[in-house]
């Protein structure tokens, strides 16, 4: 079966990962499986060369951009359109909005068979101008009659969908990963990294940050390794996300000064890149917490379980995301979670089971759910050890890519 995926752009980023990891899967199970997208990438790095490595054949339209530009947006139509009639698919899949709607518009001119379409978080959201929504809720609404199936990473995002009036066929299929290396931390001090010891050693001194770092830790508690003081952080709270707007970063930052007051050795660990670091950078200062704040900078996604091993909270608090990916991967590493209540969040942070839900927004909350969390332990590791034996059930890739062959051979037949 020729299935091609069709996606904006290739970042670091949680529907990139998902869409890459459909794509190795099905490749794995036989299916003739390419991956269109457009050239951009950003200060959040690039997934191409993983692509290319996993051995996904990769096409790059210069025409598809995240900005929207109704010429080249126009040839970017016709330049998919091409695509589809030259290759043939079975199934053109398409993920986020601008690809989305691209996407579909031109499989429907090319009359490809099925057209699928998976909804990591809407285009149209409370946090933007008004004809703004009201203009991608009508192109969802148009492009919702080209879509043979909606393929929802959270329950939320069809409820969202069906609220706005998108009528069509929904599943929904959670975001899966690879949650081996994040299983396999069986405690903070049990986990030794031979690349990231050194390197966020070397950024917890703001030292100069250099990819080459290296260092072993021969059995040393990684953890001293990471936060070289005399006497290193009773307690880590971590945030994994783009410093980009809507990420939540603000919430974290009301936060600090009370969870630094109620536990006076707590370190931040602060996992990610992107425009707004700098601003970042510059409020710590602001509120001389800069000692406190761990930038690692860009971070490549198989590093990721080596930065969720020291954290013994991790904090979400994005105000708009279909399925964190970070909360599942923090639960599989046996870490509670706090989260804002907004779309799926609430499908993996359960209320007192995994973690705390807090009201988007409300900071006070966020720091009083994390210093609870501090004063328990106990509490924080039987929300853990409850949150481990959820997502391995329900968030590998094999689950997710299975799920995914299973909708493709319905839907061809």
């Amino acid at each position: 079966m020729k299935v091609c995926h069709v996606i904006t752009r290739l970042i670091v980023g949680g529907a990139q990962e998902n869409t890459v990891a459909s794509c190795i899967g099905l490749r794995k199970l036989g299916y003739d499986c390419e991956l269109v997208t457009g050239p951009q990438t950003g200060p959040e790095g690039s997934l191409h060369d993983p692509v290319r490595a996993a051995g996904v054949p990769l096409i790059v339209v210069d025409e598809l951009r995240r900005a929207p530009h109704p010429f080249q947006d126009g040839m970017a139509v016709r330049a998919l359109k091409k695509l589809f009639t030259d290759r043939q698919y079975d199934v053109v899949h398409t993920h986020s909005g601008k690809a989305g709607f691209i996407g579909r518009l031109a499989a429907r001119w090319a009359q490809v068979p099925v057209v699928v379409h998976t909804i990591h978080g809407p285009s149209f959201y409370p946090y933007q101008n008004p004809l703004g929504n009201w203009l991608f809720r009508w192109a969802e609404q148009l492009a919702g009659e080209w879509t043979t199936q909606f393929v929802s990473v959270a329950d939320a995002m069809t409820e969202q969908y069906e609220a706005a009036g998108i009528t069509g066929k929904y599943v929904t299929i959670r975001s899966g990963m690879n949650l081996a290396p994040f299983l396999a931390l069986e405690s903070k001090n049990s986990f030794e990294s031979e690349k990231w010891t050194g390197r966020l050693a070397r950024l917890s001194d703001h030292s100069p940050r250099s990819e080459q770092d290296s260092c072993v830790t021969n059995g040393r508690d990684a953890r001293s390794a990471i936060f070289p003081t005399s006497s290193p952080p009773d307690f880590v709270v971590g945030k994994i996300a783009r410093m980009f707007r809507l990420k939540g970063y603000e919430s974290l930052f009301a936060a600090a000064p009370q969870i630094v007051a109620a536990v006076p050795s707590v370190k931040f660990l602060l996992v990610g890149d992107g425009v707004n670091r700098p601003r970042y950078e510059r409020w710590a200062e602001r509120l001389g917490l800069r000692d406190r704040f761990i930038f690692t900078g860009l971070v490549r996604p198989e590093e990721i379980p080596a930065c969720v091993a020291q954290m013994d909270v991790l904090v979400h608090l994005s105000l708009r995301e279909g399925l964190p990916r970070t909360l599942p991967q923090a639960l599989a590493a046996g870490k509670p979670v706090v989260a804002f209540d907004v779309d799926g969040a609430r499908e993996v942070c359960r209320e007192g089971e995994t973690g705390f839900l807090i009201r988007a927004g409300d900071s006070a909350g966020v720091a009083a759910a994390v210093i609870r969390l501090f004063q328990d332990r106990a509490l924080a590791a039987k929300l853990g050890a409850q949150g481990r034996q959820r997502v391995r059930a329900e968030f590998g890739e094999d689950l997710m890519v299975r799920k995914l062959d299973e909708l493709y051979r319905r839907l061809c037949t």
